[in-house]
């Protein structure tokens, strides 16, 4: 069994909750299928382009394009779990450590997905010369998220608080 929502073609969820795994999961089966997103995607030199494709009472699914510089910045997702899968291109992650000080970069290239509970913080940048596209999928969705900022010495600071109206 599938389910329709916005055009997008999904397979049927199998009883909640989800499971940061199981978010990946669904993220990368979306991001493999370009018939189902290519032609929604669209690139913008002032920011990055967002969409959400899908949501119900247990998940949303965010379709994210990225021209070469653009980012996320220092944020969390609040009490969702989440994951993005890499549709095309490549992307760079950056995650803060347990002490909200600066921690390793990693790349993620297209295929892969990365998944993470609650209260995650990281930045998600294009540091590649070309295009990305990537699918990110949160439960419960998204009601509110936390801007960081880097201080001087590498840890976060806590910038604004933004809810689902705000985007």
């Amino acid at each position: 069994m599938t389910v329709t929502t916005t055009g997008l073609t999904l397979p049927a969820p199998e009883g909640a909750p989800f499971t940061p795994r199981r978010l990946a999961e669904r993220a990368r089966g979306l991001a493999a299928d370009p018939g189902e997103w290519l032609l929604r995607v669209r690139l913008d030199p002032r920011g990055r382009w967002y969409e959400r494709v899908h949501q119900d009472a247990d998940h949303e699914i965010w379709l994210i394009s990225w021209l070469p510089g653009q980012s996320t910045g220092f944020h969390d997702h609040g009490d969702s779990a989440g994951a993005f899968a890499v549709a095309l291109g490549t992307l760079e992650e950056q995650r803060a450590n347990a002490a909200h000080r600066i921690g390793t970069a990693r790349g993620v290239g297209a295929g892969q997905a990365h998944c993470f509970g609650p209260g995650y913080v990281h930045d998600v940048r294009n540091t590649s010369e070309a295009p990305a596209v990537s699918v990110h999928v949160y439960s419960p969705p998204l009601s509110a998220m936390r801007r960081y900022d880097v201080d001087a010495g590498g840890g976060l600071v806590r910038l604004a608080d933004e809810s689902a109206a705000d985007w």
